[in-house]
């Protein structure tokens, strides 16, 4: 008997790396962890850093020269000019106003000095704008060395497997995450987020290529890639509001540090489900990421994911401190001004993760750029918070649009035009991703110190609008010659059998 229950649980284990439904969670589960990471440092850093260099410097500057001199230089005026001058860390004063009025005969006059910024906004102005400019770069280059690195990560998943890839980047987003928690420095907080785009590098290609390889039918695909963004979604969701009330109620590490904790049972979980140890290569050779780039239709795909998460990207960094400047947000409202894009990812991504496959994913993707574009030009027009709500949700919802509709895109077209091999190809539209996030927080923030938040908005929002119509070339890719027989004779050869019903729907798709 207790051999038999022992067994019970291997039995479990064993079924469980089997089963498509169990994968789809750990990926889930991965990239709920990544984007949580990527949104919890937009509301904090920006606070953080104006916090701890610019009032820091000026409070240490005040408490200086509010420092009473000794008694024995508070005498005679000429003696206190003397002393003054001498002090170096004081600014030089001459008579005070009160003594320039006994020799003028005037009365006192009150100093001079800039009026002060209304209740509650931030003082420096020019820190602000430069600030800008940091804080892009700063969020950017998690963008920049993913996009490095993800073509490597494509070919090494070709050669081993995507199991040992997922659990690297299981890892490395933990150290990624210890090291936001305890940097204090701009430097430090650099280095902690371009190591998080190294391991979101594996995590992101490892794990949209497994969905696709256990995922052969178009159409359960599209439904599986649906659920998997909805973790990203749901990650972009709790991410910045959590990241703002945890940083001004409890302080800066403990959002890191719970999504430390979180990150150790993803990897337990990757343990169980995934067998990070087994090199499984595939059978047969992709193809080669160049040859994926020469094609036109992936390139259309591509495109459109990065310009429609562009728009996002630019918000990330330059919407914080423009709220900061016109609406003296606190703290706390700069995460949320974030959560309605965020509620309305979600939704646009699991609902049409199933719609986009009746209603055609080009299409699909066609509309949702044109209402990302539309949702950018009006964000400038709010004037509180509350003005946010629309604009950020249209934003949101457009671009669940998009990529529910593109991720699967990319794998249908890979089975239609290459070989059946996934790695490189979701290497590709993580790069396009990864491009849209380097490219916006990057320039975005050097444009609106030139010629401001507005119309930065409305350069993003017309690209995509002008964007949308190649969607159009999506809506009946042809098929290579040489594709057409090995196409319909890898239906025959599937890892997991599919209904009659969905073998029909496939065939249709053709």
């Amino acid at each position: 008997m207790s051999s038999a229950a022992d067994r019970v649980p291997w039995r479990w284990l064993a079924a469980g790396r089997t089963s498509q439904r169990l994968v789809l969670v750990v990926v889930f589960v991965a990239l709920l962890l990544d984007n949580m990471l990527l949104t919890v440092v937009v509301p904090i850093v920006p606070t953080f850093l104006y916090t701890t260099e610019y009032e820091g410097a000026n409070s240490s500057v005040a408490s200086a020269q509010t420092e009473p001199p000794p008694p024995a230089l508070q005498a005679p005026p000429f003696s206190s000019m003397f002393s003054y001058f001498d002090n170096t860390t004081v600014t030089v004063l001459g008579f005070t106003s009160a003594e320039k009025g006994r020799e003028t005969g005037r009365p006192p006059q009150p100093p001079t000095s800039s009026p002060p910024p209304p209740s509650g906004c931030p003082e420096g102005e020019e820190f602000l704008a430069k600030e800008n400019v940091r804080v892009g770069l700063l969020f950017a280059s998690k963008a920049l060395v993913q996009l490095v690195v993800n073509p490597s990560v494509g070919l090494l998943t070709n050669r081993i497997g995507y199991h040992i890839p997922m659990f690297i980047g299981f890892v490395i987003m933990f150290l990624s995450t210890v090291m936001f928690a305890f940097s204090g420095t701009y430097t430090f907080l650099f280095i902690a987020r371009a190591l998080q785009g190294v391991g979101s590098s594996f995590s992101s290609v490892a794990g949209l290529g497994m969905l696709a390889s256990v995922y052969t039918d178009d159409f359960e695909r599209g439904n599986a890639m649906g659920i998997a963004l909805g973790g990203l979604a749901l990650g972009v969701l709790i991410g910045a509001p959590f990241g703002s009330v945890m940083y001004e109620f409890v302080g800066k590490s403990s959002p890191f540090l719970v999504l430390a904790f979180l990150a150790l049972l993803d990897g337990a979980l990757q343990l169980c489900i995934l067998q990070p140890s087994k090199i499984s290569p595939e059978s047969t050779k992709g193809t080669p990421v160049f040859t994926l780039l020469r094609d036109p239709y992936i390139l259309v795909a591509a495109g459109a994911l990065c310009f429609s998460n562009m728009g996002v990207a630019m918000l990330e960094p330059t919407l914080p401190i423009w709220m900061m400047q016109t609406m003296c947000s606190p703290k706390w409202q700069l995460g949320m001004a974030f959560l309605p894009a965020s509620i309305s990812y979600l939704i646009g991504t699991n609902l049409f993760g199933i719609l986009a496959n009746k209603m055609g994913r080009w299409l699909c993707s066609l509309i949702g750029m044109a209402v990302v574009g539309i949702s950018l030009l009006c964000v400038p027009l709010a004037k509180n918070i509350y003005g946010l709500i629309g604009p950020n949700s249209g934003l949101g919802f457009a671009i669940g649009m998009v990529d529910s509709s593109m991720m699967p895109i990319m794998g249908y077209l890979v089975d239609l035009r290459h070989t059946s091999v996934y790695g490189n190809v979701y290497a590709i539209a993580d790069v396009a991703f990864c491009m849209g996030f380097a490219i916006g927080p990057s320039t975005g923030g050097a444009i609106v110190r030139a010629i401001g938040f507005p119309w930065l908005m409305i350069i993003i929002g017309v690209i995509n609008i002008a964007y949308a119509p190649l969607c159009w070339f999506l809506r009946n890719p042809p098929t290579k010659e040489e594709k057409i027989k090995s196409y319909s004779a890898q239906k025959t050869l599937r890892d997991f059998p599919l209904t009659d019903d969905s073998d029909v729907e496939a065939e249709n798709v053709e």
